[in-house]
């Protein structure tokens, strides 16, 4: 027997660049020819809030006391020029979702149930159906690139306008609605053939630029006789300059969206390679309306992976006025709920990874227009479920601000975290945790 025989084997090993993933990916292109579409976020480990800790309260700090001391969790949002602003009592709002991606019913549990906690939702591209209206006690209208389904009279009966420039899962770039998902109801709403792929422009087509916006809300304003506020959405990128001219054209709130927000379908590169994730977009947001003067004059809304009320407490530390959400809100409604796992394995997936939200075969009921499966989703218990949703956030982060002694959410600020790592601790300019070290802070 030669020594070489004794030499135990190398065992295989993955490579971390051409992971399993990726290497079933490079096989379904080369199969197909065509790029995967998908829904959902970023699905790729990112700097997010688990990256920050609060220093509650000690010596050095009073906290307020358990439920006895009050802490305010009120907002008012769009007071910079609407003669009615909006008045929500918890600091998180619903997303933009349109009918068409979601079915009709969970448009309504999702109105049912922002409206029991006294928040606002938003239509989402092609328009405003009367589930939604009429279930939404505030409803914000987004007017979209593609214009699918605007209507004046719909603007005038919404509570505010979303002028939506771009969205995180896709900044530049345009919606997508397959044609599976084309029912009869949606296509007469949009103007459309029934069953035939829709894509939406990446761009408004009658303006280019911050003037030409300007004018855009101005028209806005005089459709709804300055009542009503005007938000602009965008994608989080360049979020100072962006958050600095959606102020110049007359923002009355901002929208920031980072990259872990979801999409109802794209292209899977979009979604993973396109973008700044959220915790990245939040300080230039705040740094851009302070240096105008308008922090808190011009209300910055931040979306992209809220979870929890630990994620709304550190976005209004750092800055925000409030959160929206999106995916959250569909997985309290029961989007991927592993009562369905058979179905979802059926599929391909399983309960937690169901992310074809294109293909309108959602066993929950939810992304799909097929009326069996939409028949699924019960729009009253949907609601409840929403508004004990948005309850326990609220709760979580009236706590967290009464562990660092606020009588208001609005009253957490940067002083209040630390990072646990570098690249959090750059990205929200805060303290590596045990130190007093701002990474790229210059000393004055």
């Amino acid at each position: 027997m030669t020594a070489q025989a004794n030499i135990p084997p190398i065992p295989p090993r993955l490579s971390a660049t051409f992971d399993q993933s990726t290497l079933a990916e490079i096989r379904r292109a080369a199969a197909t020819g065509i790029y995967d579409i998908r829904g959902a976020g970023a699905k790729r480990k990112l700097p997010h809030f688990d990256d920050l800790l609060f220093l509650g309260a000690s010596i050095s700090r009073y906290p307020l006391e358990g439920y006895r001391e009050k802490c305010g969790t009120d907002v008012i949002l769009g007071g910079r020029h609407a003669r009615k602003p909006i008045r929500i009592k918890i600091p998180i709002t619903i997303t933009g979702m349109s009918f068409g991606s979601l079915s009709a019913q969970a448009k309504e549990a999702l109105g049912r149930g922002a409206s029991i906690v006294g928040t606002s939702t938003t239509t989402g591209d092609g328009g405003m159906t009367q589930e939604e209206r009429g279930h939404s006690s505030l409803l914000v209208y987004q007017y979209l690139p593609s214009r699918y389904g605007m209507n004046p009279d719909d603007i005038r009966k919404a509570d505010a306008i979303e002028v939506v420039v771009g969205q995180g899962a896709k900044p530049g770039g345009g919606g997508m609605l397959l044609g599976q998902k084309i029912s009869a109801r949606v296509a007469a709403m949009r103007v459309l053939p029934e069953g035939i792929d829709q894509r939406s422009a990446c761009r408004h087509p009658d303006w280019t630029g911050p003037d030409d916006l300007e004018i855009k809300i101005h028209e806005l304003r005089e459709i709804t006789d300055w009542e009503k506020p005007i938000y602009v959405k965008v994608g989080a990128s360049r979020p100072y300059y962006d958050v600095a001219l959606a102020v110049k054209a007359g923002a009355d709130v901002v929208v920031v969206d980072g990259m872990q927000g979801g999409t109802a379908a794209t292209q899977e590169v979009f979604i993973e390679h396109v973008g700044i994730p959220t915790l990245a977009a939040i300080r230039p947001a705040v740094q851009a309306l302070q240096d105008l003067g308008m922090h808190r004059k011009v209300q910055l809304i931040i979306s992209g992976g809220i979870r929890n009320g630990a994620d709304v407490a550190k976005a209004l530390a750092l800055g925000a006025d409030a959160v929206s959400i999106g995916t959250a809100a569909i997985a309290a409604l029961g989007d991927n709920d592993p009562i369905y796992e058979a179905e979802y394995q059926a599929l391909g997936t399983f309960a937690g990874a169901y992310d074809d939200w294109q293909d309108g075969r959602d066993p929950a009921g939810i992304t799909t227009q097929d009326p069996a499966l939409a028949a699924r989703l019960d729009p009253v218990l949907g609601g409840r479920r929403l508004a004990n949703y948005l309850s326990v956030l609220t709760l979580e982060a009236q706590t967290i601000a009464r562990a660092c002694g606020k009588s208001h959410v609005h009253n957490l600020e940067p002083e209040d975290l630390v990072a646990l790592t570098v690249e959090a601790a750059a990205m929200a300019q805060v303290p590596l945790a045990g130190t007093n070290w701002i990474p790229g802070k210059r000393e004055s």
